[in-house]
C-alpha cells in the first residue's frame, strides 16, 4: 500500500516538472499577467476581491512557485522551512507594498526575466554548482533567499500597479492583496511539503534529485530568453516582421474570419450565393497615419 502511494507521488513530481516547462512554453506564461476578466472585477471590488486575486495570482505564477520548489527541495528541518519562508515572505512584502504605494515599476518582462535567473540560481544551488564549478561556498542562503523575496515582489507590484487601484483605501487594498499572496503562498507550499515528505522516503528520491534540479534550470532558463524576447517586443517592436501596421491586418484578418459567412461566396449584384463572385476593387486606406495602401 506505502509502495503504491509512494510510486504515485513520484508520478505526481516527474509529472509536475513536465507540465510547468509546458506552461512556461506557452505564451501565457510568458509574464504572468492579470486576465482582462480579473481587470474588469477589479474596478469595484472590495477588500476580500483583493485577497481573492493575490491568492489566485500567486498559485498562477510559476516562476514564484518553481522558486519556493528550488527553496524547499532539500529542507527537511521544520525550523529551517520556517526560517527560509520567513525570509522570502519579509522581502516580496516589502517590495509589494512600498513600489505599489509609490508608483515604483518597471518593465515586467524585464523584473520577471530576473525572477528566472532566480529559478536557475536556486538549481544551480541545489546541484551544488558553486563547489563543482566555482571552486567557493554558496552563499549564505537566507540572505540570499531575502534577496530574491525583494525581487519577486516587485514583480508582483508591477503586476498589481496595471490594474486601476485609486487612491480610496489604497493602502488598505495593497495590504489585502499581499494577505491573499501569503494564503496562496501556504497552500502552494504546504502541497509540496507534502509531497516531498513522501518522495524523500524512497530511494527514487537520490535518483532523481539531480535530474529534477537540471529540469528546474532548464525551465529557469526557457523561462528567461522568453522574457528577454517580451521585453525585446516591447523595446524594439520595429525590428520584427510583424510591425504595427502588419499586426493590425492580422487581427482585421482574425475578425473577419470570425464571421459566420466570412469564407461563403456571395454574388455581389443579387446578395445570393454565387459559384462565381466578381472579385471586389481592393480599398485604398491607412492605419495610424502610414502610406496609403489596399489588401
Amino acid at each position: 500500500m506505502i509502495d503504491s502511494i509512494i510510486t504515485k507521488v513520484e508520478y505526481i513530481m516527474i509529472k509536475f516538472l513536465f507540465v510547468a516547462i509546458a506552461s512556461f512554453a506557452s505564451a501565457s506564461a510568458w509574464a504572468h499577467g492579470m486576465s482582462a476578466e480579473d481587470q474588469a472585477r477589479i474596478l469595484n471590488a472590495g477588500y476580500l476581491e483583493y485577497i481573492r486575486l493575490g491568492a489566485t495570482h500567486m498559485l498562477s505564477g510559476y516562476d514564484h512557485l518553481l522558486f519556493l520548489f528550488g527553496v524547499m527541495f532539500f529542507l527537511t528541518r521544520f525550523g529551517e522551512i520556517i526560517k527560509f519562508i520567513t525570509a522570502f515572505t519579509v522581502g516580496h512584502s516589502i517590495t509589494l507594498v512600498f513600489a505599489t504605494l509609490f508608483g515604483i515599476t518597471a518593465n515586467y518582462y524585464l523584473i520577471d526575466a530576473v525572477i528566472a535567473l532566480t529559478v536557475c540560481y536556486k538549481a544551480f544551488d541545489n546541484l551544488g554548482g558553486f563547489q563543482k564549478h566555482l571552486q567557493m561556498k554558496s552563499p549564505n542562503l537566507t540572505w540570499m533567499v531575502f534577496a530574491f523575496g525583494l525581487i519577486h515582489g516587485f514583480g508582483l507590484s508591477t503586476r498589481l500597479q496595471q490594474l486601476p487601484l485609486g487612491h480610496d483605501g489604497l493602502v488598505l487594498k495593497i495590504l489585502s492583496f499581499n494577505v491573499g499572496v501569503e494564503l496562496g503562498q501556504i497552500v502552494a507550499l504546504s502541497i509540496m511539503l507534502a509531497l516531498l515528505m513522501v518522495w524523500r522516503k524512497n530511494p527514487s528520491f537520490g535518483r532523481f534529485s539531480k535530474a529534477s534540479n537540471v529540469a528546474i534550470m532548464l525551465t529557469g532558463g526557457l523561462l528567461l530568453l522568453m522574457q528577454l524576447h517580451g521585453f525585446q517586443h516591447t523595446q524594439y517592436p520595429d525590428d520584427f516582421p510583424l510591425n504595427r501596421d502588419d499586426h493590425q491586418h492580422v487581427h482585421e484578418d482574425m475578425e473577419d474570419n470570425k464571421a459566420p459567412l466570412s469564407n461563403y461566396p456571395r454574388n455581389l449584384e443579387l446578395g445570393a450565393p454565387s459559384a462565381d463572385p466578381q472579385p471586389e476593387e481592393p480599398e485604398v486606406h491607412r492605419h495610424e497615419g502610414g502610406e496609403p495602401h489596399a489588401h
